[in-house]
């Protein structure tokens, strides 16, 4: 590589910071952009902002095919100026409408930057020592839910929310000229041809691969639990529990737990393998979402803010603990065609995950039960598919 590991770890935690930036920096503001549209309080329809941009995802199949015939670099750098585009649109945007279609715009170049980021890792390392480079990136993006809202915040106290929105593609402009250090990590002879044939042939591959469906499907309905949570937290912590002055301080405390988790897993990751420290994981995973399921019942709906918050911090905190193991699993016998399988991987549970994550949020207008309700299910499913891999149990990775 051009630039040193240490170099590419910070660099790829900022690429893929972008996708975090770009929704966590503007909850603060939804109160404001309630107003400027003239939503009622109680209006759940903010969170389409979120969901839009993660739907925006869909374009990773595309970006996904092309980086695979055209290189990593390419697509990368046609990523960026989408999502810059897309964001100052959204930021000027006379209806919400518009709004959202400016957000999907930028989801997409989200999407390109995301998918390109995960693909060269991919290229660089496998196994068990990608899971660990991969914990070690979201470890450092992880900081951005525990920054952004305090700098959202910070920003709407001097200015207007266009300036919030207008945040991320500045910040973009910056890693965009950073990123012209990064070196190709796609050789020649290794890019597929860009025919039908070859692609359908690669596609096909790719999801007829049982161990990929199994660890795509667990990380598509863990980031249903995400998505729901993170588009409808404003509205949690301001609407139903009436304490928006502590919104900055719980997500960005979630956010830290979220990170420290992370930084855990990479240890246990290269220690014992992915694929046994993602059972225990979501093991655990269940029996907190099960714990606060009970909790919710009996004690009423909404329970406890500490206790609520306490088991949705330690549920995200082990949500994005899984995800660098899942992703590993699932790309790990990808070879050249983990270009495609990245895109296929991210357009799965960006997409699928956050149109499911959209109904959850919707239906919590005074209630966090269908929240609650649903981490239970999805944790249940989650287990059933990873104690599904017969030769997983005593395999370490790599």
């Amino acid at each position: 590589m051009k630039i040193k590991p240490v170099e590419f770890i910070a660099l790829s935690a900022c690429i893929m910071m972008l996708t975090a930036l770009g929704i966590d920096i503007m909850l603060p503001a939804f109160g404001k952009l309630r107003e400027h549209f003239g939503l009622s309080p109680e209006s759940t329809a903010t969170a389409q902002i979120i969901s839009f941009f993660f739907m925006g995802q869909v374009a990773q199949l595309i970006f996904g095919i092309l980086s695979d015939r055209f290189g990593r670099l390419a697509i990368l750098r046609i990523g960026f100026p989408l999502y810059i585009i897309g964001g100052v649109a959204a930021a000027f945007a006379p209806s919400l409408e518009l709004m959202l279609a400016a957000r999907f715009l930028a989801g997409m170049g989200a999407s390109a930057v995301f998918m390109t980021t995960i693909a060269g890792v991919r290229d660089r390392f496998v196994g068990d020592q990608m899971a660990r480079t991969m914990s070690l990136i979201f470890t450092i993006f992880l900081f951005t839910p525990v920054i952004a809202p305090f700098l959202g915040m910070a920003i709407l106290s001097f200015s207007t929310w266009q300036a919030v929105f207008l945040t991320p593609p500045l910040f973009a402009v910056i890693v965009f000229i950073w990123s012209l250090r990064l070196e190709e990590s796609l050789p020649q002879e290794k890019r597929l041809s860009l025919n039908g044939k070859s692609i359908g042939q690669s596609i096909r591959k790719v999801i007829t691969n049982r161990t990929f469906l199994r660890y795509t499907g667990i990380t598509t309905l863990l980031f249903t639990a995400l998505s729901s949570y993170v588009a409808s937290s404003e509205h949690i912590i301001g609407e139903i529990y009436g304490k928006p002055e502590l919104f900055a301080w719980v997500f960005a405390g979630i956010g830290l737990l979220m990170s420290l988790c992370t930084f855990i897993n990479s240890y246990f990751s290269s220690r014992f393998g992915a694929g046994v420290t993602i059972r225990w994981l979501l093991v655990v995973y269940t029996t907190v979402a099960g714990l606060l399921l009970l909790f919710t019942f009996y004690s009423g709906d909404p329970p406890n803010m500490s206790v609520f918050f306490s088991g949705i911090a330690l549920l995200m905190a082990i949500n994005l603990a899984v995800e660098p193991n899942s992703s590993a699993l699932a790309l790990e016998f990808m070879g050249e065609k983990a270009g495609i399988a990245s895109s296929v991987y991210g357009t799965f549970f960006f997409f699928i995950g956050s149109t499911l994550g959209s109904f959850i949020s919707l239906s919590m207008t005074k209630s966090v039960f269908p929240l609650v309700l649903s981490f239970f299910i999805i944790g249940l499913a989650a287990l059933l598919l990873v104690f599904s891999d017969h030769h997983l149990p005593g395999r370490k990775n790599g």
